[in-house]
């Protein structure tokens, strides 16, 4: 479906994209980073409204620099926002659809359709200067699929939505999907994209990082060790404890010596030990702290295996 060779942007001496490679073939994508990682460029050199300073991109077999008919197989729902406070949502819809070569008749009717599907049916008719951002947002995303195109690309698509919208733009991405259909979706927000794509893009400093379904990213990050902050009335007397149980890959200790840094590869049998420990040895154990699963303690560790670092 899509195919990168070798594929850098250069805006001056700033790099938006850096040497990538990649082939996608049709299925649901989540294209998750950073904000300022790259995403809006590489879905700008997708849908042709960037040619790349070295390299090749194919979509659906063919470049998408300047060519009509292979655009009208794509959907697009950017992520700037958009204003046009005298026109009707339905009319600024009917219009676009228009431009992929369908009758006036033809073009309302499927415009019509699609902001139904995204919840519109009683704002469809009002100019969209009335219009809150999460419905400017129902409505970008309305006319990115109203030509029922093979490809959706989608940026930043939650942006003002409240936490309903959320969820019921996620059921009808599901159901997009469902329907056997192709779709990337960009976010900074890694649950928003698990909850729609079965698989990822992990991008950052216009570099691919990783790709390929959740379990398989996680599994990446088996052998990199978590870091584990604890803060209690005796540090020295547990941190013997840890290098005694063999479970603490480097202790430091932080805040004046009162809190010790714990890298672990093992944080779930710390966890389980540590209440025995503190009646073992009689301290008092006053705070607990993990790195989350979050994108960004998911990128540092990607980023450390980018260089070559064990942790």
């Amino acid at each position: 479906m899509i195919q990168l060779e070798s594929v850098t942007k250069l805006y001056g001496t700033v790099i938006g994209v850096n040497d990538m490679s990649m082939s996608l073939g049709p299925g649901a994508y989540g294209l998750v980073g950073p904000n300022g990682s790259g995403k809006t460029t590489l879905l700008n050199l997708i849908t042709g409204q960037l040619r790349p300073t070295i390299g090749r991109v194919r979509v659906l077999g063919h470049s998408p620099w300047n060519r009509d008919a292979l655009l009208r197989m794509i959907g697009l729902c950017p992520a700037v926002d958009v204003y046009y406070p005298n026109v009707t949502g339905l009319d600024w819809v009917t219009y676009l659809v228009e431009l992929h070569g369908f009758s006036r008749r033809e073009a309302r009717r499927r415009a019509v359709t699609a902001l139904e599907a995204v919840s519109m049916r009683d704002a469809m008719r009002r100019t969209m200067g009335t219009y809150s951002l999460g419905m400017r947002q129902r409505t970008k995303l309305a006319q990115a699929f109203a030509h029922e195109p093979t490809l959706l690309i989608l940026d930043e698509p939650f942006n003002g939505l409240d936490p309903i919208g959320r969820h019921e733009m996620t059921e009808v991405l599901r159901r997009w999907v469902h329907g056997g259909r192709s779709l990337i979706l960009a976010s900074h927000i890694l649950h928003e994209v698990e909850a729609v794509s079965s698989s990822f893009l992990l991008i950052r400093g216009g570099r691919l990082l990783a790709s390929g379904p959740p379990g398989e990213i996680h599994g990446l990050l088996a052998d990199v060790p978590d870091e584990i902050r604890v803060r209690c009335d005796n540090p020295r007397l547990l941190a013997g404890k840890l290098v005694e149980s063999g479970l603490a890959e480097s202790i430091h200790f932080v805040e004046n010596g009162q809190t010790l840094l714990v890298s672990t590869r093992a944080p779930a049998s710390l966890f389980e030990q540590l209440p025995a420990w503190q009646q073992q040895l009689g301290m008092h154990v006053q705070e607990l702290e993990s790195a989350d699963d979050s994108l960004q303690r998911l990128f540092s560790s990607l980023m450390r295996m980018h260089r070559g670092e064990s942790a």
